[in-house]
Parts: C-alpha cells; structure tokens; sequence
C-alpha cells in the first residue's frame, strides 16, 4: 500500500503502518485523556462498580499516558483482529499480501482470486470479529481481577481502566464489525451466507445496497446530533460498499476473457531520441497518454504524459525520452487473463500494459480500453 512503512513480519505476513497511524496516536491520546473523568464513570456504569479509586488514573500527565497506552493496545488487538482474518485465509491456501495499520484500523490484503468462494469467505470473515470478541472478554475478565484482588486501591482503580476500557472497544469493534454492510465483515459474511443460493454478483449487490442503506442511516443520525466522526464513517461504508459491488462486476463481467480481446494492437511506439516535446503533441494528437518505447525493435520502456509532466517545463526541450521513460515494464501475454490485467493496474497503479508475445509489443491494453470491453459486454 502506497505511504506505508513495513515494521515487520508475522507468519510471513508483511506488517505495515500507514502514515495515518502516526497521526492518530496522539490524536487518541489526546482526546482519550481529556475525557478520561468521564470515561471512568462511564466504566463504572458499564461494570456496575461504584468505588474506584482514581487519584492515580486522574493525576498529572497520566490521563495522556493512559491515553497513547490504550491507542496503542486497541491497534494491537486490531492487528490480532486482521491477522485472524489472513491466517484462516492462508490455511485455506489464499495469498495474504501485507496487513496494514491505517487511521481507520486495519486491512488486510487479501488475494481472493477472481472471484470470492462463500466457503472460503465465511470463516474467514467471521474470524476477525471473534478475535475481537474473545480479546474483550479476557480483558473484562481482567478488568474485574483487577478490581478484586490488586491489593493497592490506586493500582486498582489504573488496571481496572486500562483493562476495561480495552475490554468495551473490543466488544463495540466486535459489534461494529458485524453490521451487514461492506467495507465491514459483516457486509462479507452476508454475501457468503447469500452466495449458497444465488450468484456471487447477486449476492454482492444485494450485500452492497444494504451496505449503502445503513450508511446513509448513520449519515442522517450523525448530522442529527452533530457526530462528524458518525457522518465519516457513514460516506466510509458508503463508498466501500459501491466499490466492493464494483470490482465483483468488473471480475464477473471479465471472467475467461483474455486480454487479445480488449487490447488496442497494433500499438504506437516511439523511440528513445525522440524529444519529449515531440510526444507531447503525438499525445494530444492521437489521445494517447502513454506509449512503448521501442530500441531495436525490442521493448525499452515505457513514457507517459506523468514522466513528463513531472519534469519542469524549461527543460523539455532538452530532454529525450529515454532521459524520462520507465525502464521496468510491467508486460503481459495475449492469452492472459483481462481481469488480472485489471488487478495489476490497480495494484501498481498504471494506466497500461503491453502486450508481448515472443519478445515483440504486438499491442497495448489500457484503462480505457477494459472499461469500454465491459460498457460494450454490459449490452450484450
């Protein structure tokens, strides 16, 4: 995932923090220790416990402390909550890309293939809010041990607040988890649970739909009683939804189509010594935004209206394409699959590919070329 750092590895599986993450440590911490006196009573109501003693919790530069303590405890169990999901994938013989910690939580990036199989998709969607369940109750339990038998009121009263606090946003993410609408587990578990009887696309849209419904539910009562953080998450499943019924079309639309039959070929090319401002008027002539660059008659890279436009505009007349081409191209055969041409794309984040066969460019498939293949399958 662009703007993100690996931190490690666990099972093979590449641990990654967005940017994001920084920003929200002390985002949490902040607005975790500025409530904290309301935050014990709300505990106290919530475990039905009267005597706390919080002259330790409340003191100095503590409320902060326990602030940046429990961010960083909750984004560990939303790791234990991604990890769960991408280790019942990989028993089940998926390949786990990278998890990655973001300011929303977490995403694991899962290989599902072309399709997603119900039996696959059910466990693990299921996993990760039952991790998040069963890391609430131990820490309830906790909570409660805490408050019984930790001899020093004080210390008490500070395990019981970290213990609960960890205990009550695992079982609300837990909760959260569970409603019917994508990007959440849930929205995945009622698609599995609607794929036993229908397509795979149907259930996806009728999975999304709901999704969008309670998005705009949460946007209308977070407007009501003036909850951004409600209307952020409401446009969150909103758009995640739309995009989840998105993709499976895209994958069902493409399914068995081979990329010769989208592709544009012959392919125009142009040459290293070619001049930069050359292929900028070739672009806005032929409406092309990027092009083989062909040496010898064997593939040398790639130049595209970003290589260029990245460059400052005085110095394009001096500069060839080869000072500014892509050297490590991304090639692709013709008998190869168009939907993971769409994924890799979407992955590298390029707007085309071309077309080898036997060492020579014998075409290009771009964005625009799959998205008019699907527009015309669409109404067939």
């Amino acid at each position: 995932m662009a703007d993100s750092i690996q931190i490690g590895k666990i099972s093979g599986i590449p641990i990654r923090l967005h940017f994001t993450f920084l920003l929200v440590i002390p985002l949490f911490a902040f607005i975790i220790g500025y409530q904290i006196e309301y935050t014990v009573v709300f505990l106290q109501n919530i475990f039905r416990i009267s005597d706390i003693d919080t002259s330790l919790i409340t003191s100095g530069y503590m409320p902060y402390s326990l602030g940046v303590i429990v961010t960083l405890s909750l984004f560990a169990g939303v790791l234990i909550h991604e990890l769960s999901h991408s280790l019942v994938a990989k028993k089940r013989g998926l390949k786990v890309n990278s998890i990655t910690l973001l300011i929303l939580g977490g995403i694991a990036s899962i290989d599902e293939g072309k399709s997603p199989d119900p039996k696959i998709e059910l466990p693990m969607a299921l996993a990760g809010p039952l991790a998040s369940f069963a890391i609430g109750i131990i820490s309830c339990i906790l909570a409660y041990l805490s408050y019984a038998y930790i001899p020093v009121s004080a210390l008490s009263g500070l395990f019981f607040y970290i213990f609960g606090y960890l205990g009550f946003l695992n079982l609300l993410l837990f909760v959260f988890n569970l409603i019917p609408a994508f990007p959440m587990d849930g929205g995945r578990v009622l698609r599995a649970l609607l794929a036993r009887r229908l397509p795979i696309y149907q259930a996806t849209r009728i999975s999304a739909d709901i999704g969008r419904a309670f998005a705009v539910i949460f946007g209308i009562l977070g407007i009501i009683i003036l909850s951004p953080i409600l209307v952020i998450i409401a446009v969150f499943i909103y758009i995640g939804a739309g995009q989840e019924a998105e993709m499976t079309k895209f994958n069902e639309l493409l399914r068995d189509v081979k990329i010769k039959e989208a592709m544009t070929s012959p392919a125009i090319s142009v040459e290293p010594d070619q001049n930069v401002e050359e292929i900028v008027s070739l672009m806005y002539s032929t409406k092309h935004l990027g092009y083989p660059v062909m040496e010898r008659g064997r593939l040398a890279g790639m130049v595209t209206l970003n290589d260029i436009t990245s460059l400052p505009a005085i110095d394009r007349d001096a500069m060839l394409v080869k000072d500014v081409m892509s050297k490590d191209v991304i090639t692709l055969p013709p008998d190869a699959m168009l939907s993971d041409a769409m994924k890799i794309m979407s992955l590298q984040n390029i707007g085309r590919i071309p077309v080898a066969e036997d060492g020579n460019v014998i075409g290009i498939v771009t964005r625009t070329d799959i998205l008019r293949f699907i527009e015309l399958k669409e109404m067939t």
